[in-house]
């Protein structure tokens, strides 16, 4: 039966349109910050190693930018006559230089007097369109570094697995950062593990799903990292703290969201990754180009990690005499001398590991460290002590048995004659000792 309600005339229906809201502006606060992080990271990116790190194209040797004209004379003017201090530009191994805390004070304070003009020249209340790009750039910038440090552990190079004049040295004598390298060093796997975080963290980084996830990473394990390097005294302080402030910077802006996730447990609303570009053709574009540069940059890393790891790490070539060497007898100028701890020109051991470096631990414990060539054709060994021309020497060598050998020359002007027995390196109970899943009690020495 037909109802009498079909026969009459329907009202079009006509949608209205949902009031379109302003969006806030951000608080006065949260724009200066914002634009002082442009202009101090950005900067701070050209003129660090993160450049290298970001340049993943075999072969090409990134410039020190922050070391060159006007950067370096800019820094060293502000060193000396603002913090009085005394910043030289030398090679050192350390990231926590004079010149180091000079720049980053240098880059500051400019950031600041940038980011004052820019908010006296600006009237926008909000950067959303700047802040997607910025971000964008902080990720790539973050996982790439990421990338460097953590292939260096995965392929453990950073924490040198074995390095036998450690093995003899005492445990009183290793500074703080020594203590932590090679006790990473002598656990390979924790290496790995600790590694294998940092290069997770910048993979997340660089896929712009889960980028928000690899700032939290990040920031775990950075944060890790400088409190490492704040307790043990490794010399990368400021560089590690600058990560933990980047990694923060990316994910500040969803720390309502976080909170209200994981801590006041109310509803989140969905967050769609940023798009680039204006139409869905060059936004696809940008996606497979964030793609393409992930797996470039993972694949560089790998072949780099390998590389290394034979060119001078665990895999490297190992010395034609590899191992320590205890010497059992050891004449100097003719003159037999005993095995005394006062005695400043006998040897105890002998150490060869690398292909170009020869080690001799004295009496009283310390080291006497040469570059070294060996011929294993003419059986001879040329010592050289780098810019000190007083030291080195040259040896002829025999072996008397499997494990013995027998060393004849001169080393830095004295004739020597040196008999010598092969150390079983197991003994060492560092590398004896293994892994054990069942213990009745602890091994603690």
């Amino acid at each position: 039966m037909t109802a009498i309600t079909d026969f009459m005339p329907r009202a079009r229906y006509t949608p209205v349109a949902s009031p379109v809201l302003e969006a806030k502006p951000w608080p006065a606060v949260a724009r200066f910050a914002f634009r002082f992080a442009v202009v101090y990271f950005v900067w701070y990116f050209f003129t660090t190693q993160m450049l290298g790190s970001f340049l993943v194209i075999p072969g090409l040797p990134a410039a020190d930018l922050g070391k060159v004209t006007p950067m370096k004379q800019l820094v060293i003017w502000v060193g000396t006559y603002v913090l009085n201090i005394n910043p030289t530009v030398h090679p050192t191994g350390s990231g926590d230089t004079a010149f180091d805390w000079s720049q980053s004070f240098t880059m500051v304070v400019v950031s600041l007097l940038v980011a004052i003009a820019w908010s006296l020249r600006t009237s926008a209340t909000r950067h959303d369109r700047f802040l997607k790009w910025f971000s964008l750039f902080l990720r790539y910038a973050l996982a790439t570094t990421m990338f460097s440090y953590g292939f260096a552990k995965v392929f453990p190079l950073q924490m040198p697995t074995i390095f036998l004049s450690r093995l003899l040295e005492p445990y009183g004598n290793f500074s703080p950062m020594g203590v932590i390298w090679y006790s990473i060093g002598a656990a390979p796997g924790y290496e790995r593990f600790i590694g294998s975080a940092e290069v997770l963290g910048g993979l997340l980084l660089l896929l712009p799903y889960t980028a928000l996830l690899g700032a939290l990473v990040t920031f775990g394990v950075t944060f890790g990292v400088w409190m490492v390097n704040m307790t043990y005294d490794v010399p990368v302080k400021l560089f590690a703290f600058h990560l933990v402030v980047m990694s923060t910077v990316l994910f500040a802006p969803e720390i309502p969201r976080l909170l209200n996730m994981f801590v006041f447990s109310r509803p989140v609303e969905t967050k769609a990754a940023p798009r680039y570009g204006s139409t869905p053709r060059a936004q696809r574009g940008w996606l497979i180009a964030q793609l393409a540069f992930t797996a470039w940059a993972l694949g560089f890393s790998i072949y780099g990690g390998f590389k290394s790891w034979y060119q001078y790490g665990g895999g490297a070539p190992k010395s034609a005499l590899y191992g320590v060497w205890d010497i059992d007898s050891m004449t100097v100028d003719g003159v037999m001398r005993p095995p005394l701890t006062t005695d400043s020109t006998r040897y105890s051991h002998a150490v060869f590991q690398a292909t170009s470096g020869a080690t001799f631990q004295k009496m009283d414990q310390t080291f006497d460290r040469f570059g070294a060539k060996i011929d294993t054709v003419a059986h001879t060994i040329m010592l050289s002590g780098g810019a000190d021309t007083s030291r080195g020497g040259k040896l002829t060598y025999q072996s008397t048995w499997p494990n013995k050998l027998r060393f004849e020359g001169s080393i830095s002007g004295k004739n020597v004659q040196i008999a010598m027995t092969l150390h079983d390196l197991n003994k060492f109970f560092l590398i004896g000792r293994g892994f054990h899943w069942v213990q009745e009690l602890p091994v603690n020495r």
